[in-house]
C-alpha cells in the first residue's frame, strides 16, 4: 500500500509516497481502508522536529481517519468487513493516518454518522476530542455560561463553537473580519474581529478557550469572571500558569493531550464540519503548506 513517510524532519517537502506492506490487525483492532485523513496543526510540528511525538524518523504521521472496515482482528465485536466508520488513532501513538489502510483500536472507533461525508469524517476526531475533552471534560462547560473561543473558525474552534451552543453556552468566538458570516452561520453569537478590536473589553465569560497561546492567555485571564476557567490547547509554553490563575482568582487547565476515545466521539452533537481542502494523498506536502498558512477555514484532510 502507499503511505506517506519522511526520512528526516524539516519542511512540508521531507514528505514523500512509499510503499509498505498492508498493516494486520492485532487483538481488539481493525484494519481500515482510510478514505480520509484530517491533517491537523500538530502533524506539522511533529513533521518539522518541533514536537518529537514519534521519536526520529522514518515515521509516518497521521490520526484522524474514516473510511472502510477491511479486516477485524481477534475478539472484536460491534464491527463488520465493510462497515463505515471513523475515529482517532492512539495519540500519540505510532501515527499512520496517512495511508491507504491504518489500523485502529476498535474501541476508539465508531460508525460514521450518515450526516457526515467520508471527508468530513475524517476531518472531525481530533478537533471534535479536543474541543469536547477541553472544554466539557476541563472546563466544565454548562448551560447558560458565557464562552470566549479564540481562533473560532479554526479546526478545533469551528467545533467548539458547536459544542458550546449545545450545550447552551453564550459563545463569543475571534476570527478575522471575512470569517465573521462562518461564525454566525454556526451559532456564534458574538464575534470579535481580533485584527481591529480588543477582545478584552468584552463582558466577563465563565469560560476561555485558548487554541493561540502567547500572550494571548494572560489577556484572556482578564476577561474572566470570579472563579472562572482558562483552557489552554497550546503545548509547551502557554504563556500561563496554576501561580498566575490562584492570584487572579480563576483556574487554569492545560490540556495537553486529546485521548483517542469512542465513547466521547459517540456523545458528541450533529456537527457541521467545514472542509477548506480536500488534497490527494501524494499532494500530503501541499496539504501541509496550507494548515501552515493559517488561513484555511476550517480543515484541510488527505483523500486516496
Amino acid at each position: 500500500m502507499r503511505v506517506i513517510t519522511q526520512k528526516t524532519v524539516g519542511a512540508a517537502s521531507v514528505l514523500e509516497v512509499a510503499e509498505v506492506a498492508k498493516p494486520v490487525p492485532g487483538a481488539g483492532q481493525v484494519l481500515v481502508k482510510v478514505g480520509a485523513a484530517g491533517v491537523n496543526p500538530v502533524d506539522t510540528y511533529i513533521r518539522a522536529g518541533g514536537f518529537p511525538a514519534l521519536g526520529e524518523p522514518p515515521f509516518t504521521l497521521g490520526w484522524d481517519i474514516a473510511g472502510t472496515v477491511e479486516q477485524l482482528g481477534e475478539g472484536v465485536e460491534g464491527f463488520a468487513a465493510g462497515d463505515e466508520v471513523h475515529g482517532l488513532l492512539t495519540w500519540p501513538g505510532t501515527g499512520g493516518g496517512y495511508a491507504e489502510y491504518a489500523v485502529a483500536n476498535a474501541s476508539d472507533l465508531v460508525a460514521r454518522p450518515s450526516y457526515l461525508t467520508v471527508e468530513e469524517a475524517g476531518a472531525v476526531p481530533m478537533v471534535a476530542l479536543t474541543a469536547w475533552q477541553a472544554l466539557v471534560g476541563r472546563g466544565g462547560l454548562a448551560a447558560g455560561q458565557r464562552v470566549l473561543i479564540h481562533a473560532a473558525a479554526g479546526g478545533v474552534g469551528h467545533v467548539a463553537v458547536q459544542i458550546a451552543k449545545a450545550r447552551g453556552a453564550h459563545v463569543i468566538g475571534t476570527a478575522s473580519a471575512a470569517k465573521h458570516d462562518f461564525l454566525r452561520s454556526l451559532g456564534v453569537d458574538e464575534v470579535i474581529d481580533y485584527r481591529h478590536e480588543d477582545f478584552t473589553s468584552i463582558d466577563p465569560v465563565d469560560v476561555v478557550l485558548d487554541t493561540i497561546g502567547g500572550d494571548y492567555a494572560e489577556r484572556s485571564a482578564k476577561v474572566l469572571k470570579p472563579g472562572g476557567v482558562l483552557v489552554s490547547i497550546i503545548p509547551g509554553n502557554p504563556g500561563f500558569d496554576v501561580d498566575r490563575a490562584v492570584d487572579l482568582g480563576i483556574r487554569f487547565e492545560l490540556f495537553m493531550g486529546v485521548s483517542a476515545s469512542g465513547a466521547d466521539l459517540a456523545a458528541l452533537p450533529q456537527l457541521k464540519v467545514q472542509i477548506d481542502h480536500a488534497v490527494p494523498l501524494a499532494d500530503a506536502a501541499k496539504a501541509h503548506e496550507l494548515v501552515e498558512s493559517k488561513r484555511t477555514t476550517g480543515k484541510v484532510v488527505l483523500v486516496p
